[in-house]
This record gives structure tokens, sequence and C-alpha cells, in this order.
């Protein structure tokens, strides 16, 4: 792959933006046989057995989901995406432009995300734009100044209806989202002003994502 398109949008915008942070993103690379590959619970389970691994955490299908929600909503095309950032299970860090167009099928999805962890950038095609780069930790300092940090946890004790909540945020603060792209257990990040529920069920990371953004594009009447 000599690179990814990128999607238009409305990038001259200079309104409170949103930053997402996709936490313990399941991105691990092994070499399966002769070649390497990043692992997942439906073709490697035997695998991941062999190695004394629980096939049920190795869910890449979750932070590829994810990113779909995120870049296909109208907030993205809005241009209020600021960046997304996505630790993995393994604390590598790394940057998606909000112009990334992000491959719709799962397989390409894969090979994406092997060649980026592997050559540590990808590129625009025809141009020499990163749109993913693995960045040095923490993620803190690529976050604005005064922005507000929200983490979700479906066990958090501060159950909201995410619409309400939206609106008590100050209309000028830079949004930064704290989101789990894991299949089980909770976020653990100190630098999370305020960790909510936003349902009493739990809830997937791009259904949980996709409640995110429909709140703002209320907020902002972007339709």
């Amino acid at each position: 792959m000599d690179g990814i398109p990128i999607a238009l949008s409305d990038q001259n915008n200079k309104k409170p933006g949103v930053i997402f942070v996709l936490e313990k993103a399941s991105l691990e690379v092994a070499k399966v046989g002769k070649t390497y590959q990043i692992l997942n619970s439906d073709d490697h389970a035997n695998f991941l057995r062999r190695n004394n691994k629980n096939p049920a955490d190795y869910r890449p299908d979750i932070v590829h989901q994810a990113l779909l929600s995120i870049l296909d909503s109208p907030l993205t095309k809005a241009g209020r995406l600021q960046a997304v950032f996505v630790k993995t299970e393994k604390g590598v860090l790394f940057e998606v432009k909000p112009h990334v167009r992000v491959p719709r099928t799962y397989k390409r999805f894969a090979g994406i995300m092997l060649q980026l962890l592997q050559k540590l950038s990808i590129t625009a095609v025809g141009k020499r734009e990163k749109l993913l780069r693995v960045i040095k930790n923490p993620v803190t300092q690529y976050l604005p100044v005064n922005s507000r940090k929200i983490g979700f946890s479906y066990s958090s004790e501060k159950l909201v209806k995410i619409r309400n909540y939206v609106d008590t945020v100050n209309n000028k603060a830079d949004l930064v989202f704290v989101v789990g792209a894991m299949a089980h257990g909770k976020i653990n990040t100190d630098y999370m002003d305020d960790c909510i529920a936003i349902s009493g069920y739990p809830m997937s990371a791009a259904r949980c994502i996709a409640r995110i953004c429909e709140a703002l594009e209320d907020k902002w009447n972007l339709l």
C-alpha cells in the first residue's frame, strides 16, 4: 500500500473542537507462520491459545469500528474534529489525522495498522503528508491547554444524559473524550477531569462515540 486517501472536510473552522483518545486498543503484531499479522480472535485463536493468551482479548475490530464511527460523523465532516489519538494495550501511541479515510473492510484496515506499527507512519496517496504516525507518550502533551478531558465508563457512578452534559460545558473549551477500545475492563487514566457513564447498559466503543457525536452535532446545530 503506497498510502491512503483523504476525505474532504471543513478544516478552516476556528470554533471549539473535539479530540478523541481511544485507550487500550488491541493492536498487537506477531509472526504467525511466515508472515507478521495483527492478532485477532477469529483468525488466530489457536495461535493465541498455544501462547497462553485469551483470544477474547484480541479484538482489533473494536478500534476499527470506533474510528469509522468518529470519521463518518457530520461532526468530523464539519471540521470540528481536531485529532484522534490511539493508545494500544502495549502502550504504543499514534495519531490519526481527521481527514483520513480509514478502510471500511477489516482486512484492509488490519493491513494499514500492520504497516503503521512496522514503519511508524503512513502518508497520503500521492503526497508526503503523514496521515497516521506513531508518536511519543504521553498523550497529554498533544492536548490543548485548558481543554476539558472526559472519560467514559459503564461502571462510573455518574450516570448522565450526554446531550444535557455537553450543554453544561464551557462553549469556548476544546473537548477531549477518552473512550476504551478494548473488549473488557475499564480505562484508568490520571489526566481525566471527569468520568461519566452515558447509559445504564454496557455499550460498544462505536456506539458510545456515536452518542457523543450526535450530542455535539445537536448542540452545535450540525445537520
